[in-house]
């Protein structure tokens, strides 16, 4: 694959857009009308792009500094994240030079620079920012040869749909889910209507040194989320159509096991010990305690709707959950698994993400087109801000100090949170 930086793939047009925005396949998880969904998407804009459905849900040179080395000295000295006030710094969306056009699904900040967007299937794109400058390094099509990266039985080029991303903690590689694999199967959905003729999918690696994908490892039917144990020895994937997790060895890329769960599983959330996980099965309304050595999961919590998003204290000793269908975040106490308090959020609460420090979190409301701050201890919430439309990816770049959320309508808000323009 040719790489890029600031040079164009070349971006998909509008009407290639609404093409592929009719054919199924959108990340409906809050389960709303679909028809409706489309006529919303055909009909809002932002910067010229078409708005996209709702959801469910350098390469260095060898002189260069280490990432890590970098990241330590780019660490900015800032007051804790529950006295700042959001400031909005900046909205990305097409790019002038390039034409690059987005949609993402997600945004991720690797802790060393970078910022990793998923366009998913509306522009079939991954997009890689500088966290420090906001500008686009590089665009790579989801587009790859199964056979050059060791995998067998595929056509020789095979197009995925980016959904979700984790970075290793070293900053060096992201873990990219694919909605589908096209024209492999039958077409997905969130309501996974055609069954078992879906077709599995991929989570492909990106490899930073090499500004390319780098791996293809086989997953079930629509992966969604993507999370790695703390010692990076396995990624772990949640199979919406399947209502299974899959665990992978990292090492070799394969699937060691799956484990079973129930309708439309989604967020995880991997414990210290690298055995204890918690997972979201987000139709079934249910959160789960999974354990990778027994293969065996129990549920610890059903008495609110659509569990989507799960973000761990720095510590590990609180679990956050955000319930979409209930506009509620609820604090879990990780030794007891008891609910500790919670709070009401904005309309239809989406992707969460915690400040590096552990005091604040962040959440996009995807039915008011906001992004709210929590105080992470008391849970009251510090801030609201309002964004793009259909914000439905946060993250927290402990680079800038900064909060980077995506707008499914074809948008990234950067918001300041280092307190230097913020109100005191």
């Amino acid at each position: 694959m040719e790489q890029r930086t600031h040079e164009a793939w070349g971006a998909a047009s509008l009407a290639a857009l609404l093409m592929l925005t009719s054919c199924g396949g959108d990340d409906a998880e809050a389960g709303s009308d679909e028809a409706t969904q489309q006529q919303t998407a055909s009909e809002q804009t932002a910067e010229g792009t078409e708005a996209p459905l709702g959801e469910d849900e350098e390469q260095e040179s060898p002189e260069q500094e280490s990432p890590e080395q970098e990241s330590e000295e780019q660490a900015p000295d800032v007051p804790e994240a529950s006295s700042t006030s959001l400031e909005h710094e900046t909205t990305l969306h097409q790019d002038s030079l390039t034409d690059t056009v987005i949609s993402p699904k997600s945004v991720v900040s690797s802790g060393d620079g970078l910022a990793i967007a998923n366009n998913m299937l509306y522009q079939n794109t991954v997009t890689v920012y500088d966290t420090e400058t906001r500008e686009l390094v590089q665009e790579l099509p989801d587009t790859v040869t199964p056979g050059d990266l060791g995998a067998e039985g595929y056509p020789e080029s095979v197009q995925g749909a980016p959904v979700e991303a984790v970075w290793t903690e070293d900053g060096q590689y992201a873990y990219v889910s694919n909605y589908r694999l096209a024209d492999m199967g039958a077409s997905a959905d969130d309501s996974c209507t055609a069954g078992e003729a879906i077709a599995p999918s991929a989570v492909y690696r990106y490899s930073v040194e090499e500004q390319d994908w780098d791996q293809f490892i086989e997953v079930g039917r629509v992966p969604k989320f993507v999370e790695l144990t703390p010692d990076g020895s396995r990624l772990l994937v949640t199979n919406w159509c399947d209502f299974d997790l899959s665990v992978i060895d990292t090492e070799t890329g394969e699937e060691e096991f799956r484990i079973p769960l129930n309708a439309q599983p989604r967020g995880i959330a991997a414990m210290p010990d690298n055995e204890t996980v918690y997972v979201t099965a987000m139709y079934a309304d249910e959160l789960y305690r999974v354990d990778l050595e027994s293969q065996q999961s129990e549920i610890i919590y059903d008495q609110a709707s659509f569990p989507r998003h799960l973000v761990l204290s720095p510590d590990s000793e609180t679990l956050y959950v955000t319930f979409s269908r209930s506009d509620l975040l609820v604090a879990f106490d990780t030794e007891t698994d008891e609910v500790i308090r919670t709070a009401n959020t904005g309309q239809e609460p989406r992707t969460m993400d915690i400040s590096a420090d552990g005091s604040a979190l962040y959440i996009v409301n995807y039915d008011e087109d906001t992004v709210s701050k929590f105080d992470a201890e008391s849970f009251e919430e510090i801030d609201r801000r309002p964004t793009g439309h259909l914000p439905i990816g946060v993250s927290y770049d402990s680079v800038t100090a900064s909060v980077w959320v995506a707008n499914y309508s074809g948008t990234i808000d950067v918001f300041d949170d280092s307190g230097d323009s913020g109100e005191e």
